[in-house]
């Protein structure tokens, strides 16, 4: 797989028939290696080892409903509340970053109302905090570090 803008992390692979897979944290098992999850899984050590957020309010790969349409969300960062704190859309490295991209981590944000949101394709971050009363983003630098 492609380096990616992120530090290095020890990923631990397998393979079997053929295919690679990335052992993510999250979901406790293997899953297939593609360019997305190369970036998802990058993204998931960042929160968890940069930015301090525990596993235990990681969540990764749900389903959710926007609009009567099931989508599946790459990572969600819970508040201790239940509340969602951050939205993360992760694309492969190739694919680029656009208005397109925004627009559907926007959608998603109508049903899970998360404050912050953060969009990557492993090689440009965008990072984002809601505006709920203007309804807009204000773009950011980073994400904040976690806070007890």
């Amino acid at each position: 797989m492609q380096p990616l803008n992120f530090p290095k992390y020890p990923f631990r692979f397998k393979n079997s028939e053929n295919k690679v897979s990335i052992f993510d944290e999250i979901r406790k098992k293997f899953v297939v290696l593609q360019p997305e999850e190369w970036v998802r899984q990058h993204c998931v050590q960042q929160l968890m080892i940069e930015k301090k957020y525990p596993k235990s309010l990681i969540n990764v790969e749900k389903e959710l409903t926007v609009n009567g349409l099931k989508k599946r969300y790459d990572i969600v960062v819970f508040n201790t509340d239940g509340s969602i704190h951050l939205i993360v859309e992760c694309k492969a490295p190739q694919i680029s970053i656009n208005q397109t991209t925004f627009d559907q981590i926007a959608r998603y944000n109508l049903s899970l109302n998360a404050t912050y949101l953060m969009v990557t394709n492993g090689i440009n971050h965008y990072y984002c905090q809601m505006d709920f009363e203007r309804e807009a983003f204000l773009f950011l630098k980073d994400i904040p570090d976690y806070n007890l």
